[in-house]
């Protein structure tokens, strides 16, 4: 499935060596109303340090602000202040050095966390009133527009359009059988949700198994409720039926819903940080 918002044609540059083998790769991914570009790159560790990270950046740079161009020619009103966030992990000293010595600085930081499932798992209970299903193909709309209204009120979200939302939920690693959604039950509203894949090679390179919580949300107005502690409850116990090892996500954080010391009180811990770094162009 293409994007038509952000066709890689126009959106991607490889690097290949001289016998053709792709080394390095960069792509930028915007909506057409956000107030940022997202960018992503890449490069082969054999071929670090011979100034290609340093001309990917100055691609990306370069297309983001053709992308606002793009968008506010198309919406005819003035031009936005151009502004590229890159993501990476904070191990890797030197993307970090390349990003800060070209004006870069860091907005956030982010914590993954891993919870192993041997051993005794956590129980929760839904309120009266609640219940919780397997995700389904037509909860899909349902959930999206929940999620849009969850994460409202978190940093540096933006709402997930349709065309967004189906790379999402049809991603080849998504798995819609280690998810879960709570419905109101009088109503069938989506009160929260949690959404999981699982990527079966990465168990060669990180030694382990492990159930990837994608998304977890829940409305603002059926919080205080215990529904993301029965979620990732359930996440783990599908998570460990299927085999895995341990249970993962990732968190901001500053989440201002208090998502980290959740996770914490349910046996996650923090494995490694990766940072959010902005420059306005």
């Amino acid at each position: 499935m293409e994007s038509r918002k952000n066709p890689p044609r126009s959106n991607t540059v490889l690097g290949f060596d001289p016998d053709g083998v792709p080394r390095a790769y960069a792509r930028i991914s915007k909506n057409r109303d956000g107030e940022k570009a997202h960018g992503f790159g890449c490069v082969d560790p054999q071929w670090q340090r011979r100034g290609v990270g340093s001309a990917l950046l100055q691609w990306l740079e370069a297309r983001t602000r053709q992308r606002f161009a793009e968008d506010a020619g198309a919406a005819g009103g003035p031009d936005a202040e151009p502004r590229l966030r890159i993501f990476i992990e904070q191990k890797h000293e030197h993307q970090a050095a390349l990003l800060a010595s070209s004006g870069y600085h860091v907005v956030r930081y982010f914590n993954e966390m891993h919870r192993p499932l041997a051993g005794p798992l956590p129980q929760a209970v839904l309120d009266a009133g609640l219940e919780l299903v397997t995700m389904e193909p037509h909860l899909s709309e349902a959930v999206r527009l929940a999620h849009n209204q969850a994460f409202a009120d978190h940093w540096g979200s933006e709402p997930r359009d349709e065309e967004s939302w189906r790379f999402t939920v049809n991603d080849p690693l998504a798995r819609p059988d280690l998810s879960a959604v709570v419905l109101e039950t009088g109503t069938g509203d989506v009160a929260g949700y949690q959404l999981a894949s699982h990527d079966p090679e990465s168990a060669a390179t990180r030694g382990f198994s492990e159930g990837y919580t994608e998304l977890l949300g829940v409305r603002r107005e059926f919080r205080g409720r215990g529904i993301a502690q029965a979620l990732l409850a359930d996440a783990m116990r599908r998570f460990a039926a299927a085999g895995m090892d341990k249970a993962s996500l990732d968190v901001d954080s500053e989440n201002p819903t208090g998502a980290l010391a959740l996770y914490l009180k349910m046996g996650y811990h923090p494995v490694n940080r990766s940072v959010a770094w902005d420059k306005v162009l």
